[in-house]
């Protein structure tokens, strides 16, 4: 099937993109083309991708050789009612103007979904936002509304308060996901697990991308 072509000019930088399953939030266990883009200034501490923080040292690709490569490196979906999903990630991808590469993917069938501190304003088309809160550089008021999933991380125990700030700014039809930070699973998911059965809107996210070794 032709494509159409896609007039840009942008490029954005690239720390990585691969295929592989959601293993977070709403959308875990789907299928997922990952897209890393370089550049963050929120400075979590317990970041496991501090590579992506600089955005200079990562090459960098055109809308149309990202938009390219995704289509190589997933099925063809031209012929069925599912779309893949293309999850744009950082860093904090929103440094970006994603309003182009969106397009690109959208026009091309793709299932957009951005995960996002919200730190910046919010820019592309997107099918499913998800926002994750960090108390290092919070999310600027506008961007919260248009959340569909709110996943906040565990660290320790204030983290719980943090998170229910942000799920009484977020619209009554976001979902809401409470997921420990790695290096602290085995001290927070119990806590977590508690946590949730005595606030029952909240479900658990764990990154099982991680138990079952793939990206």
């Amino acid at each position: 099937m032709n494509q159409p072509a896609i007039l840009s000019t942008q490029a954005l930088p690239v720390m990585e993109h691969f295929y592989t399953i959601q293993g977070e939030g709403f959308h875990q266990g789907r299928a997922a083309y990952f897209v890393r883009l370089g550049g963050c200034d929120v400075g979590c501490v317990w970041c496991d991708v501090k590579d992506s923080w600089d955005a200079n040292t990562h090459p960098k690709m055109s809308v149309a050789e990202i938009a390219a490569t995704i289509i190589e490196n997933t099925p063809s979906h031209s012929t069925t009612a599912a779309k893949a999903l293309v999850v744009i990630t950082g860093g904090e991808p929103l440094m970006h103007d994603l309003t182009e590469l969106t397009n690109a993917l959208q026009l091309r069938g793709f299932e957009t979904n951005i995960e996002t501190s919200g730190a910046h304003p919010l820019s592309g088309s997107w099918n499913w936002i998800c926002l994750s809160p960090k108390k290092f550089k919070a999310p600027i008021p506008e961007v919260v509304p248009f959340a569909n999933e709110l996943k906040v991380v565990i660290f320790n125990q204030s983290d719980f308060k943090w998170a229910e700030e942000y799920a009484a700014k977020v619209l009554p039809n976001c979902k809401l996901y409470l997921q420990p930070e790695w290096d602290k699973a085995s001290v927070v998911t119990p806590l977590i697990i508690e946590y949730i059965k005595q606030h029952p809107r909240w479900e658990l996210s764990l990154q099982i991308h991680k138990y079952i070794n793939v990206p």
